[in-house]
């Protein structure tokens, strides 16, 4: 699908992705080589998780159409309120759509919801606004665990997961220094800021391939909260390392460049394995990646322990949603403590492979206590040699999203000796 395509091509496409998210599958397998408009018509109506779906039943006579014709209707709802697109243009490419999705006898009706929507929007917006689902644009169990666990907090938590994410960049020291690099973008009239021993938040996101040296190794795209794990770990020259959990490799490349270690870097699945390779190949460092499953260590492990230890586990990545829309539709409440299970093995598994003095840095992209304080208190109090240390930044545990990045969660437990 080329850039250039039609509204109505571009639209038929959103809706048949977006229709298999709602049916259970992540947006990650099926955007393959996405364009720009795809990517905003697929993310920008996920990102609506309740409100668009909210409209149709406010506005529909007959109940709920067909799946397809349902998340065409979404993509068609989310065009007209982006202001990206002329308003009857959308409405006339939905229709469209309809033939292209092989729904004919539905033009009608999708022309007679999106004209009703134009008419009666100011309406519509009072009265969604006392649903919390369409207002706040989350499942409810989702704001129910939000609005318990940060009292203050809990509306700009959930306002900042429908925003567009920040962009911001890593600059790798071994190749440049960041105020040099950062005279570079100045030449090349992109504006950012410093943030941090290595941080960059750009004003505007940009595509990687218009950052001067990304294709040889100057700098990475990194959120400034993921940017914290490295300095969490207390490296030093000579220390072996483990991150167990590395695939992309972002956080373990960070760590290779600010520090001469020995790393080796683990990941489950195969083919994320062999991102870390790419990624260790564009920025010029070197470490072991396995394909292995880190709860396995006996599959793995030569018997010699880690000083350090990134434990980058699998969460519910309600921190990252804006980054991640399709996380509203797939997450369930339960998930939360079927993650924290798959948490808790983790650590107990990681903690046999941890050299006596060693540190290891529980790390997370989630915004909910019951994957994070939850997991690292309970570990400690049943663990008699774990002690949790304050973090050397300074910095509190749990960051929530904002403006300059996305919402993630550190702890640094120490194996007494």
């Amino acid at each position: 699908m080329k850039q250039s395509a039609t509204l109505a091509v571009q639209l038929a496409e959103a809706a048949r992705i977006v229709a298999q998210v709602a049916a259970g599958r992540s947006l990650a397998e099926l955007l393959g080589q996405p364009y720009g408009a795809l990517i905003d018509l697929t993310h920008g109506t996920l990102r609506r998780y309740g409100k668009l779906p909210a409209i149709i039943t406010h506005l529909s006579r007959r109940g709920r159409p067909d799946g397809l014709v349902e998340a065409l209707l979404w993509t068609a709802l989310y065009a007209l309120q982006s202001g990206r697109y002329g308003e009857h243009t959308v409405v006339d490419e939905a229709v469209k759509a309809c033939g292209l999705i092989e729904h004919w006898p539905a033009k009608g009706y999708v022309n007679g919801l999106l004209r009703n929507f134009l008419r009666q929007r100011g309406a519509l917006d009072v009265q969604l606004a006392a649903e919390p689902e369409a207002h706040y644009q989350h499942p409810h169990w989702w704001i129910d665990l939000l609005r318990n666990a940060y009292p203050a907090e809990w509306q700009s938590v959930l306002a900042a997961g429908n925003t567009h994410p920040p962009m911001a960049l890593r600059v790798n020291r071994r190749r440049i220094d960041p105020d040099a690099y950062r005279a570079r973008l100045t030449v090349e009239k992109i504006a950012a800021h410093r943030h941090g021993g290595e941080g960059l938040l750009l004003e505007h996101p940009l595509p990687v391939d218009r950052l001067p040296g990304f294709a040889t190794g100057e700098v990475s795209v990194q959120d400034l909260g993921a940017q914290r794990a490295a300095h969490c770990l207390d490296l030093a020259s000579g220390q072996r390392v483990l991150d167990a959990c590395a695939a992309p490799g972002g956080k373990m490349a960070h760590m290779l460049e600010i520090a001469d270690v020995a790393m080796t870097a683990l990941d489950v699945d195969a083919t994320r394995v062999a991102r870390i390779a790419a990624t260790l190949a564009r920025l010029g460092l070197r470490a072991e990646a396995l394909h292995a499953d880190a709860t396995q260590p006996q599959h793995w492990w030569d018997g010699r322990p880690f000083d350090r230890i990134l434990a980058d586990v699998p969460c519910s990545a309600s921190g990252i949603v804006r980054r991640r829309p399709d996380v509203k539709w797939l997450r369930r409440a339960n998930d939360v403590a079927r993650f924290a299970d798959q948490q808790r093995n983790l650590l107990a598994a990681l903690w046999r492979v941890l050299a006596p003095g060693g540190k290891l840095l529980y790390a997370t992209c989630s915004i909910f206590p019951g994957e994070n304080e939850a997991v690292v208190a309970a570990f400690v109090a049943s663990e008699s040699t774990a002690r949790q240390l304050p973090l050397p930044d300074g910095a509190r545990a749990q960051w929530l999203p904002d403006a300059e990045h996305d919402g993630f969660y550190y702890a640094l437990i120490q194996k007494q000796a």
